[in-house]
């Protein structure tokens, strides 16, 4: 026969253990939401601080503006203003990494590559971009972006000023129209720091 005294101890343990784990049910959607919420907090305050290093303008395109650091190292390196590589690259493919054109130009800096529809663009000699890196090299951003800007600044050292580099730079036969374009959106770029 059931005997009710012994049935209160065991009935206290069970009840104590549910309400144990019913308290923790409730306590970690809290934890989570202090943990996201913590996560929230540091990713802000990474952006934040990423932000005032950044030396581009509140102006940069945000696409672009994230490529800040990579675009201030290549403009040292290269001896460039870093506005005008945003420029460029606002122009050819918004900081979009991966974008091919149809005519094949790749990534960043939209670079033509030796591979792919621009090989077979045809110059006096064979291939125009034989000596290009492959559609696959120019796909890593840091690459593109260090190409693109050591073409730029080679065609500034070459025709001795920017409107005539990127009108080198720019898709053939444009003439300056792609140049003043750049042009125009670095002077944006300039208008205003911070």
């Amino acid at each position: 026969m059931f005997d009710p005294k012994y049935a209160v101890v065991p009935g206290i343990v069970a009840a104590s253990v549910l309400l144990i784990f019913l308290a923790r049910l409730v306590a970690v959607p809290q934890t989570a939401q202090a943990a996201t919420q913590a996560v929230e907090a540091a990713t802000q305050a990474a952006v934040a601080v990423s932000e005032s290093e950044c030396s581009l303008s509140s102006n940069v395109l945000e696409g672009v503006r994230r490529w800040c650091a990579e675009i201030e190292q290549a403009a040292e390196k290269y001896d460039l203003d870093a506005s005008l590589i945003a420029a460029v690259m606002a122009q050819e493919s918004g900081g979009q990494a991966d974008v091919i054109s149809r005519s094949g130009a790749v990534g960043l800096m939209q670079v033509m590559p030796s591979d792919g529809p621009a090989a077979d663009f045809q110059c006096i000699n064979g291939p125009c971009f034989a000596k290009r890196p492959s559609t696959a090299e120019l796909l890593d951003p840091a690459f593109n972006l260090d190409y693109g800007a050591r073409m730029l600044a080679g065609l500034i050292g070459r025709y001795g000023g920017a409107r005539e580099a990127l009108r080198a730079y720019g898709p053939f036969n444009a003439g300056y129209t792609y140049a003043d374009k750049v042009l125009a959106i670095q002077s944006r770029y300039q208008a205003k720091k911070g």
